[in-house]
């Protein structure tokens, strides 16, 4: 990981002085909130995907937590972001802010701490295989439960909540998968570790409900593109046999992007590669980080240009 430069606190530092003391209640608990951005290389130069969405977020996740009051406001955080990317000189990079409980908050509470920020910028290569979005993606159903909404709060990126996740897609690469589906308390589909989860039927697009879900933003990206190129989507609850009788599969995130699942549990999904409505969706999404769509004026934040809230 190469990285220029950090934003810590309303500074860029060279990364040897963004140090986190090792009696850090935020790493002890893992009481802190992040984001995953991506900025893409296109024909004006580097471009972040959604800030101001991610940003809102982050603020929500914050918020959420129980931080009564943040240092830095929207149009901070936005600021903030693209300098660091401008400094890193990036054409390409995985952008990582994260609020973290830094003084104070050995009591396990927020109100006894003051949150800290830190933006990191680092060069993205993938985090599936390379071949991933051709052929798919093996996934299995894992043991573990996706978070309650009454046991953590599911519409928050916290980082302790991620301790969920690693647990999952640890056992899954160890059983030899490359993802972990997770079940609600319920027994339905949630999410995967990573990644909202979407099935085609009938040439319709079903996910999850939003209740108890990360609402991610490229979820709410697919949505979208799904709509223009004229497919149904729906919100509805997918159960695990569901899965199976599918005719694709996919899903979706800031650093998976969109991955079909070519098996699950053993279960060849359609064809057994990535389905057609999901390369549709892929090439879309290609299209629109890379400056090529209509979509792509609103929804990219060149890094060169002023940025407002």
């Amino acid at each position: 990981m190469m990285n220029s430069h950090v934003w810590l606190n309303g500074s860029l530092v060279e990364p040897a002085r963004a140090q986190v003391p090792f009696l850090t209640s935020g790493l002890h608990y893992g009481i802190g909130v992040f984001e995953g951005i991506r900025c893409y290389a296109g024909p004006l130069g580097p471009a972040i995907f959604r800030l101001p969405e991610h940003i809102t977020r982050l603020i929500e996740s914050a918020h959420i937590l129980g931080f009564s009051r943040l240092p830095y406001s929207h149009a901070d955080l936005m600021a903030a972001v693209t300098d660091t990317v401008r400094a890193s000189g990036h054409a390409a990079c995985y952008i990582r802010p994260l609020i973290y409980l830094a003084e104070g908050g050995w009591d396990l509470t927020v109100d006894s701490a003051r949150p800290h920020t830190g933006i990191a910028v680092w060069p993205w290569t993938t985090f599936l295989a390379e071949d991933a979005k051709a052929r798919g993606i093996r996934a299995n159903v894992s043991s573990f439960t996706r978070h309650h909404p009454n046991v953590m709060m599911t519409k928050a990126k916290i980082a302790g909540n991620y301790a969920n996740s690693v647990l999952a897609r640890t056992e899954s690469k160890r059983l030899g998968f490359e993802e972990a589906i997770m079940l609600d308390a319920q027994g339905y589909v949630a999410e995967c570790t990573g990644e909202n989860i979407f099935i085609v039927r009938n040439g319709t697009l079903i996910t999850p409900p939003a209740a108890a879900i990360l609402e991610g933003i490229t979820r709410d990206t697919v949505m979208l593109l799904a709509a223009d190129l004229g497919y149904g989507v729906a919100e509805a609850s997918i159960s695990r046999d569901a899965l199976y009788r599918a005719d694709e599969v996919f899903v979706c995130g800031t650093a998976a992007e969109i991955a079909g699942l070519s098996e699950i549990d053993f279960r060849t999904i359609g064809s057994g590669r990535t389905g057609p409505i999901t390369r549709a969706l892929q090439e879309a999404f290609h299209s629109v980080v890379t400056g090529a769509h209509p979509r792509s004026a609103a929804w990219l934040t060149p890094v060169g240009a002023p940025v407002t809230s």
